[in-house]
């Protein structure tokens, strides 16, 4: 897959802050369904566009969140300091992610019971906090994000259907944080599915990973393409029928 286009820009807002998304609007045939798609650490950038024109062709309308306000890519120190931020404080977190989800909801015609929101890396991590918040997501999946969380779902809460895609060469999500992580979804009496692909990096859907030179990071084709089969099958059993006509 090559570069693709951003969206089309779209402004909304968490309290104070103005966030930018992007939105892309069905290109193939609409199946009624909606996607929130959030981003990598940096932000909005080649790897969620792609995958949001990927959700598009098949029917989804797709809104890319903007986590960082303005639509700002940030870099070094100041996208590490944003980071540690939000995972130092999950009720931020959670509002952030919630106002893009509410926002996707808000959109003439999107079926509520037919909304799920995917993520990658930070945005993995990011989805599945707006489904330990309980938030009326009817699915989320997580591809290579960051499991532990500080604030953990309880079994007196409703959480959407959870898929959590992962690399089990990833050093930033250890075998402990998986274990972790699935005796958190057990506690909790969640519907979750972890799917361990052997040879897989951090970063393992990113095609464009490699160029940074990071050891920890990897695209992995056969993990990329066989994860997001899984995901397609995965949202085709989680979300709502499409109503006829």
């Amino acid at each position: 897959m090559n570069s693709i286009a951003a969206g089309q820009p779209h402004v909304y807002r968490d309290g104070d802050v103005e966030l930018i998304g992007e939105i892309y609007c069905p290109s193939g045939q609409p199946n009624g369904r909606a996607m929130l798609v959030v981003h990598e650490a940096d932000g909005i950038g080649g790897n969620v566009r792609r995958h949001c024109a990927m959700l598009a062709e098949d029917g989804y309308f797709v809104l890319a969140a903007d986590m960082h306000g303005g639509g700002h890519v940030l870099q070094g120190e100041a996208m590490f300091a944003a980071l540690q931020r939000f995972k130092d404080d999950p009720p931020l977190l959670r509002q952030r992610v919630r106002s893009g989800f509410d926002e996707l909801l808000a959109i003439s015609g999107v079926d509520a019971t037919q909304c799920a929101a995917i993520g990658f890396c930070f945005g993995g991590f990011t989805v599945l906090e707006l489904a330990r918040s309980g938030a009326p997501v009817a699915a989320v999946g997580s591809f290579h994000g960051l499991l532990t969380t500080n604030a953990p779902a309880r079994p007196d809460q409703k959480m959407a259907r959870i898929a959590v895609f992962t690399g089990d060469r990833d050093p930033l999500v250890p075998p402990e944080d998986v274990a972790a992580f699935e005796e958190e979804m057990r506690h909790a009496e969640a519907d979750w599915q972890l799917t361990n692909y052997g040879p897989a990096f951090h970063s393992f859907t990113n095609e464009d990973v490699d160029s940074l030179g990071d050891p920890r990071m990897r695209y992995d084709r056969a993990a990329h393409i066989l994860s997001w089969k899984a995901l397609k099958d995965f949202l085709g059993v989680s979300l709502a029928p499409s109503l006829p006509g």
